[in-house]
């Protein structure tokens, strides 16, 4: 097939895989009807340290990341509201982004979790298994 002609994901999605809790909670959207319109990237995998405009292989493994088919990058609560107005089964979620204050409270619940992904990721898996990089993004 000419690539050139294909029709870009709605949305691509930059995941930790080598981090278990990330890889699980990746797993259950992958299953979800819809799931296969749209792109995962593993960005745990050995690849360019660019994974396209604004978004470095460290910036996606420190905080969850989606782009959309117009280049569009958003992290955080924000890249998970996005992720669920696609998939069907969990687009019910995504309009409580336009609450008042729902975004902002989200993104300091994902900012709070953040440093406690290492400790909830030894706890899954071992210390084997989270290779370090399951912290939050260094300044």
């Amino acid at each position: 097939m000419d690539t050139a002609l294909a029709t870009p994901p709605p949305l691509t999605i930059y995941y930790d895989g080598a981090c278990p809790l990330c890889a699980a909670e990746i797993r259950t959207y992958r299953r979800c009807r819809g799931a296969e319109r749209l792109a995962w990237m593993d960005v745990s995998l050995d690849g360019p340290a660019e994974l396209g405009p604004g978004l470095t292989r460290a910036a996606a493994r420190a905080r969850f990341h989606v782009r959309d088919e117009h280049g569009r990058l958003v992290s955080g609560a924000a890249g998970f509201f996005t992720l669920w107005s696609h998939l069907p089964g969990w687009r019910y979620l995504a309009p409580i982004r336009h609450l008042p204050g729902v975004t902002w409270i989200a993104e300091a619940a994902y900012r709070g979790f953040l440093p406690l992904r290492p400790w909830l990721a030894r706890r899954i898996a071992g210390p084997v298994r989270c290779d370090g990089a399951c912290g939050p993004e260094p300044r």
